[in-house]
Order: structure tokens, then sequence, then C-alpha cells
């Protein structure tokens, strides 16, 4: 195979992984890992200069969504269906819930990051939503 025609990649571990980088955009993968534990939710995200698009692959996984205000006032979770393109637009506050077994293709500016992006730590009762949005899924039932 000729590698300036075709590059193939893949990432199943844990974590966040860049697979292909091209001009303005990345696709990345997302795995579970413990620091994604529904008890470990402590922030939505929001990235100001690129929508962001989701894709769930493997698994289960829930898109919690916190408006594009100043500050996060209610959460809104949309559970995700397998092999779908979910596009968060730019400002909107979000974070993600996934079951262990999931794994999620992710299509954004290739440089977002800290810079770029505003965090907005939840409260305990937001964290608590976290919670009860992941006892939906088999396996963080024991919550």
């Amino acid at each position: 195979m000729d590698k300036d025609l075709l590059d193939i990649t893949a990432f199943e571990a844990v974590g966040f992984k860049p697979l292909i980088l091209f001009k303005s955009w990345r696709v990345a993968t997302l795995c579970y890992g413990e620091d994604l534990h529904p008890r470990h939710a402590g922030y939505l995200e929001r990235h100001m200069e690129t929508d962001e698009v989701f894709i769930l692959m493997r698994g289960q996984a829930t898109l919690m969504l916190g408006g594009a205000g100043a500050s996060v006032d209610q959460i809104e979770a949309v559970a995700m269906q397998p092999l779908q393109a979910y596009n968060v637009k730019l400002g909107a506050w979000h974070g993600v819930l996934m079951s262990r077994d999931a794994i999620i293709a992710l299509v954004e500016n290739v440089d977002t990051g800290q810079a770029n992006s505003e965090y907005f730590n939840l409260t305990p009762a937001q964290k608590e939503t976290f919670v009860q949005e992941a006892r939906k899924f088999p396996d963080w039932q024991a919550l």
C-alpha cells in the first residue's frame, strides 16, 4: 500500500488520541478511562473557535449539554445512537458520559484546546445529574 495515498490508524486504549491531522482539522477517538467515570464529572467545556462532531462507534454514550450562556443553569441529556453524527455547535457547553466499552470518534479543529476553550465547574446538584444519567447504562447501575 502506498502511504502517500492512504493512512490507516486506530486507537482503542484509554483516553483521547488524535488519529488524523489535516490542515485545520483532526479526527480523534475517545475511549473510556477512569477520568471519565461519572463520579469524576467536574466540568463542562465549550470551544470558542470550532464545532465538535461526536460519533458513537461502540458502547453507550450520552451528550450532556448546558446551553450557550455565560454559565450552565440547566443540563440536557441526549442519548447517542451508534453511527450518528452529533455536531456540538461552537460555544455550546458540553460533556459526555460513556459506558466502559464505549468508543467515540471526534472531529474538530486541529488546534482545539485550553487556549480557545472555556470550562464551567459543575455544582454538586449538576454532578448528581451526571450520575443519574449514567445509571441508565447497564455497567453504571450500581453507582
